[in-house]
């Protein structure tokens, strides 16, 4: 019988258990506690408390502004990610470390400064107003300030996955008389897709809980600019906790959906893309 050669490396139960201590610690026990309190609720009171009007008037806004926020990131994202990858320009270094400027800026002073740029008086806004575009606390206002907060997720998740594009399957395309924008439909596009799928989610995962950067811009006008987060944060503030667990509740369950289906959709890709 030959002995099995000790690893340098921990084995699989320790790890297996580490991992599955910590996410237990970290993920599953807050999630646990959340559907607790919230179990106190009868079904009716919890169908009353994430039905109510003013509640789908926040899905609406946070929703739609997260994927509205998120597209965009994914177009120009994706345009950002291929300028730094692809075209050397002096100052590169400088524009990629400003990609990660989202992060590193409080989302509060991110909010202050996108609603002092986007105002009517606003450097921004001033030029806005004349053509009727209202951008601070209005719904644009809010998708302006999801797609601020969520493009270093789409950037730096496609920029490995276009440095590993070989630049000469393109090449190869275009010398067999494929255009620019088929050689990028059939070549380009296919090859990176997965890691777009994944900036996409994580950014439209980000926009869906962001609070500090969107309270400012919004104006938070119930039925118009109000987000989820910040209905949550007021039945807190009212001592109102299992309302507040409620609509947490009803937000993970929405956007475990939503990500589950993005996900299953970037591993039918991926397997497609290894049968062929």
């Amino acid at each position: 019988m030959r002995l099995r050669q000790p690893s340098v490396l921990p084995g699989f139960g320790l790890t297996l258990g580490v991992t599955l201590t910590w996410l237990s610690l970290i993920v599953l026990l807050p999630l646990a506690a959340l559907a607790l309190k919230t179990a106190t609720l009868t079904w009716g009171e919890f169908w009353a408390a994430v039905t109510d009007e003013r509640v789908l008037a926040s899905y609406r806004i946070t929703f739609g502004a997260a994927f509205v926020g998120a597209l965009i990131n994914a177009v120009m994202g994706f345009v950002v990610a291929w300028t730094l990858v692809r075209v050397p320009f002096p100052g590169r270094r400088l524009v990629d470390a400003l990609v990660d400027l989202p992060f590193a800026l409080p989302t509060a002073v991110s909010g202050i400064a996108l609603t002092a740029i986007y105002s009517k008086n606003g450097w921004i806004g001033h030029f806005l107003e004349p053509l009727g575009i209202k951008a601070a606390f209005t719904p644009l206002g809010v998708t302006i300030a999801l797609t601020f907060i969520g493009l270093p997720f789409v950037v730096r998740t496609l920029q490995p996955a276009l440095e590993d594009l070989e630049p000469e399957l393109e090449e190869a395309a275009a010398s067999l008389g494929a255009s620019r924008l088929r050689t990028f439909f059939r070549v380009i596009l296919p090859g990176v897709m997965p890691a777009l799928l994944t900036g996409f989610a994580l950014a439209f995962a980000r926009a869906v809980g962001e609070y500090g950067s969107v309270v400012f811009i919004s104006g938070n006008m119930p039925m118009k600019t109000e987000i989820t987060s910040l209905l949550i944060i007021t039945k807190l503030e009212q001592y109102d906790y299992a309302g507040a667990t409620a609509l947490a509740v009803s937000m993970l369950a929405m956007s475990f959906l939503i990500l589950f289906s993005i996900n299953l959709l970037q591993w039918v890709l991926v397997k497609r893309r290894g049968r062929a």
